[in-house]
């Protein structure tokens, strides 16, 4: 049925504040309190006492700026003013002299710069003296004035510099300028209530080519983040070792901080394995530092999803999207089957729901964000407004054939057409600053987004009846009895099972949804982990035949004119689901993801913008999705 887009906007517009939720008051470990949601009926407003996270704002955690190394050498010019203007909605100019801005504004990013010799590649391009006072830097300033291959050369001595966690700089003061050049522009741009320039950067350990890297978030301001200096791979690569750091900038400014790890799919096994990096199996004092200090794992960039892999969920016809399965950052090693348990965000919730019956604590209880790892300072997730991860990568003809990454072993080279427009972070909280949004992070009330800007809610409890999805007073029901997505669900009622309440409202500038799915992983009688999808809403009235979509959504991608339309789909879904398979006695969890219909790639808007052709195996449309970070269940005893 066709669905005018004056129409829908219109009802999103009335939607917005059903859907909305809000940042309550908030323990130390950033739960939120049941009694904030109650009412004091004295009052003839409803909402004079009502603090529940009531909506969700938009961001990225992991943008680079001209202060990274790697994006500096790759051309990036753009230092973190211009990275918070154009995430505020100005327009800039990017590296390559184009005109770019967002269709709408973000409401938060956190400038993630890498640890790693911090701001050098930014003194290099400005000629600043002090880079002629090391004699490492001086010859890397030299190169770099040279030949492509010569830069290249200066900027691999510095990659190799950092898998091996070996500072070939000796200058503090260098990280020590850029740091608090960084901090005194967070601050300006920071603007509470209305955008929020979150203070972070990226520790980016790297050995052997493993991926191990995380972004540092703080909840604080320039005052107390000024009283360290990132920690880098060069103070260690094991992430025991980062945790302890934070307890000690948390001990001595009384600050709090938390770490998101990201791209398990490109490392081989580690970000998830079974061992600590030290090669320790994993024990319960692990399970619960890693815990308190990564909440959240970023599962949807731009080298990548990780969400699932088909391999590992054959079942899952979703499973096969951005997937980057040939090699490790660099191409050292080839990813093998038996590595992808430990790279993967679906098969990592499930490993810890058996680590926790084994251990006692679960050391993989994380939610999930999208955010972009955009290393132009440009944080754009739209595919027909892609600028690519590095200044190689923005906009031009032939930008799709490039190399993205060259790997030592065979078949493991990336190629820039490989690359997606992902993602983004949906985060729901009650006011726009620095500590409403981390204390989302911290009770994982977060959502990952492949790009499009999907509102999505969810509410797990006993007590729920299908008409209350319905209700304008949804939320409210949804954290009386029950908890939203992060929480935990316990001490089953007899006979009871899981109810799920589940709300969807489309990017008013962007694509229908195609259907609701719940995502269920438990822990059997033998104690293995298993997983199961079920489709509980679907669109164009889609019957629901053994737990499916009767039939797919269809598909109006014109790839010629690199178009769609939305007559198909639905622009809100609402679902009520009640889990048929429960057992009270099985470890569970349960995740939403919600697809889009299918729209043009980046790919296609280049093949059209530039009459360009590309080979076959380049994608030319895709569904955008959600995945909302889960709800536990876990037995008494």
């Amino acid at each position: 049925m066709f669905k005018p887009i004056l129409a829908t906007t219109a009802f999103i517009a009335l939607a917005a504040p059903v859907l909305a939720q809000s940042n309550g008051a908030t323990t130390d470990a950033g739960t939120l309190d049941p009694g904030d949601v109650a009412y004091d009926k004295s009052d003839y407003s409803p909402f004079v006492d009502r603090l529940v996270p009531d909506t969700v704002y938009w961001g990225d955690t992991h943008v680079h700026s001209s202060y990274s190394f790697d994006a500096g050498f790759f051309g990036n010019s753009l230092p973190p003013e211009d990275a918070y203007r154009f995430a505020r909605g100005e327009e800039v100019t990017a590296s390559t002299g184009q005109r770019v801005k967002l269709i709408r504004p973000l409401d938060f990013i956190v400038v993630a710069d890498h640890a790693e010799y911090f701001g050098m590649a930014d003194m290099m391009a400005n000629g600043d003296s002090v880079i002629q006072e090391d004699e490492v830097t001086a010859r890397w300033y030299k190169l770099r004035q040279g030949t492509q291959e010569e830069s290249m050369q200066a900027f691999y001595e510095g990659v190799e510099s950092v898998s091996t966690s070996k500072n070939l700089v000796a200058n503090p003061a260098m990280q020590r300028t850029a740091w608090d050049k960084t901090l005194e522009v967070a601050e300006q741009y920071n603007d509470p209530g209305n955008f929020s320039a979150i203070i972070g950067w990226e520790w980016s350990a790297l050995p052997n080519g493993n991926n191990l890297h995380r972004v540092v978030m703080f909840r604080d301001g320039a005052d107390r983040a000024s009283e360290v200096v990132p920690y880098s791979a060069f103070d260690s690569n094991d992430p025991e070792d980062l945790w302890a750091f934070l307890q000690n900038y948390e001990d001595k400014t009384g600050g709090r901080v938390l770490s998101i790890p990201h791209n398990g799919n490109w490392g081989t096994g580690l970000m998830f394995g079974l061992d600590t990096i030290s090669g320790e199996p994993l024990s319960k004092e692990y399970a619960e530092t890693r815990m308190k200090w990564e909440p959240v794992y970023e599962a949807t960039q731009i080298k990548g999803d990780s969400e699932a892999h088909p391999a590992l969920s054959p079942n899952d016809e979703f499973a096969d999207f951005g997937t980057w399965d040939k090699g490790d950052i660099g191409g050292r090693n080839v990813i093998t089957e038996e590595m992808l348990p430990g790279q993967y965000a679906r098969a990592a919730l499930k490993r810890g729901l058996e680590q926790e019956a084994a251990i006692g604590a679960n050391p993989f209880k994380f939610g999930m964000i999208g955010s972009t790892d955009a290393h132009t300072s440009l944080a754009t997730t739209r595919e027909d407004n892609y600028f690519g991860k590095n200044p190689p990568g923005e906009p031009a003809p032939d930008r799709w054939e490039h190399v993205f990454m060259e790997g030592e072993k065979d078949g493991t080279t990336y190629y820039n057409w490989e690359t997606l427009a992902s993602g983004l972070a949906g985060v729901w909280a009650r006011e726009n600053t620095r500590e409403a949004i981390w204390e989302a992070f911290k009770r994982k009330e977060v959502y990952a987004t492949s790009g499009s800007r999907i509102t999505v809610r969810v509410f797990g409890g006993w007590d729920f009846t299908a008409d209350e999805v319905e209700r304008q007073d949804f939320a409210d029901r949804g954290y009386e009895d029950g908890v939203p997505m992060g929480g935990d669900l316990k001490n089953a009622p007899e006979g009871a099972a899981p109810r799920f309440m589940v709300r969807a409202l489309r990017d008013p500038d962007n694509a229908n949804l195609d259907r609701i799915q719940v995502i269920k992983g438990w822990l059997n009688a033998d104690g293995e982990a298993e997983e199961r999808i079920y489709d509980v809403v679907c669109s164009d009235d889609r019957a629901i035949v053994e737990r499916r979509c009767e039939t797919p959504v269809g598909n109006t991608v014109d790839v010629a004119s690199a178009t769609y339309t939305n007559t198909i789909g639905e622009p809100f879904m609402t679902a009520f689901w009640e889990d048929p398979d429960f057992d009270p006695a099985q470890r569970a969890f349960y995740y939403v993801r919600v697809l889009e219909i299918p729209k043009p790639t980046w790919q296609a808007h280049d093949a059209a913008r530039y009459g360009i052709e590309m080979s076959d195996e380049v994608p030319m449309f895709l569904q955008d999705r959600v995945y909302t970070s889960p709800i536990w269940y876990t037995p008494e005893g």
